[in-house]
């Protein structure tokens, strides 16, 4: 099954995911009825599976958890109604955003983009590794590299602090190589 937008997670170091074989499913097209199959989908093959933005169809598929876009409503109030151990995840762009998320109980934070995207357009800078190494710094939370990101870039966000990688662009047979 190929999902448009499928983003998979690479996490080496992220104690809130340490959970081989990943998979974030971000489709922005797909009706809940299609997000439900896809999560069920990668569900049966063993994998651990995050909805993006639907924190009603991650609850009702049984997936491990959700990822929310930045500025949305805070992962403490999506707490009260998530089972035990659901994982929360949130998309930042700023120090401020990582601080938010941080604080309202995120596990996990993207920060993005670290390079040029490859899978869109966008008129943001890239970070570059001293700028994600700068904004993280200090931070409790495991944040992810994301943007632009490729096999070739794994090590050194790694060494730049990042939680691990995260990325649209890398393939599905890449995703089996991280877990």
């Amino acid at each position: 099954m190929k999902a448009r937008g499928l983003v998979h997670l690479i996490v080496d170091r992220a104690r809130a995911l340490d959970a081989p074989g990943i998979v974030h499913v971000r489709n922005k097209q797909a009706d809940a009825g299609e997000l439900l199959t896809i999560s069920r989908y990668y569900q049966a093959q063993g994998r651990t599976v995050l909805i993006n933005s639907r924190v009603d169809v991650a609850v009702a598929a049984g997936a491990a958890g959700v990822h929310l876009p930045s500025g949305s409503i805070s992962p403490a109030r999506w707490r009260s109604i998530a089972p035990a151990g659901f994982i929360i995840g949130v998309s930042c762009h700023t120090r401020e955003d990582l601080e938010r998320a941080q604080a309202e109980g995120a596990d996990y934070a993207y920060l993005s983009p670290i390079f040029a995207p490859l899978s869109k357009s966008d008129d943001r800078p890239p970070l570059g590794l001293p700028g994600f190494q700068q904004l993280i710094a200090g931070l409790t939370m495991p944040v992810l590299a994301l943007g632009g990101i490729t096999w070739a870039h794994q090590a050194a966000c790694e060494a730049a602090g990042a939680a691990g990688i995260a990325g649209i662009s890398l393939s599905e047979g890449s995703a089996q190589r991280g877990g």
